[in-house]
């Protein structure tokens, strides 16, 4: 059963948490594709967190993840979307990713994204309309044309 669940303005205080979160998500995924490394993660995520558009995930008023919903001018950018392990695999990541499409619909603009080569999150993504346009040792990167 999905949670109620809402998005808030990220401040300063939740970075530490926010990029704790995301190395616990991401590590073994970066280790794979030897790109672990603690002082880039920091760095990246920094880069990330300062650019406008990243969401704190709350459920039930407590920080339970983020995402970065990022408006361009020709597409939206998703990055950054990181759910805690216990949020995971529960319809949460859906319902939100749905969420964000449909406000990237009332845009008229498609969504673009980049996930690491070989991470099951390519294969969610495709399950909603997602296609993959190219691929590097490293990354995958995926759009969902307009609808």
């Amino acid at each position: 059963m999905v949670e109620t669940w809402s998005f808030g303005p990220v401040s300063e205080a939740d970075f530490e948490p926010l990029l704790a979160l995301r190395i616990d998500v991401m590590r073994e995924h970066l280790e794979r594709v030897f790109r672990y490394e603690p002082s880039r993660a920091r760095r990246i995520f920094r880069e990330h967190f300062d650019q406008p558009g990243l969401r704190l995930i709350l459920v039930a008023g407590e920080r339970a993840g983020c995402v970065a919903f990022r408006v361009g001018i020709d597409e939206v950018k998703i990055d950054s979307f990181y759910l805690a392990g216990r949020y995971q695999n529960r319809g949460l990541g859906a319902e939100i990713l749905q969420v964000l499409l449909a406000e990237a619909d009332a845009l008229s603009q498609p969504v673009r994204l980049e996930v690491l080569r070989g991470s099951p999150a390519g294969r969610f993504y495709e399950r909603y309309g997602f296609v993959k346009l190219s691929e590097d040792d490293v990354e995958a990167r995926f759009e969902r044309p307009l609808r």
